[in-house]
């Protein structure tokens, strides 16, 4: 699961909105919910979730112990 993120259905999802403009709302719902179905097998997945907790935790030490945020990681908006 890792590294995967659920990228096939990521990009066909902004491939669908790009080329469809305003009426993205109705005609990218099978991209959407294939995309939606992907992602919350990853919030319900236990080892994920601590994995997410112990990073999150790991940097909320890091905070509090120099007062200095960790910048966030920015993704590419053309996946």
């Amino acid at each position: 699961m890792k590294n995967g993120w659920c990228t096939r259905f990521l990009k066909a999802f902004t491939k669908c909105c790009q080329e469809t403009g305003l009426l993205m709302v109705v005609k990218c719902r099978r991209e959407n919910t294939a995309l939606k179905d992907c992602l919350v097998g990853y919030y319900s997945d236990p080892l994920f979730y601590e994995e997410c907790k112990t990073e999150y935790l790991k940097q909320r030490e890091e905070y509090r112990a120099t007062g200095i945020k960790k910048k966030r990681q920015k993704f590419p908006s053309n996946v």
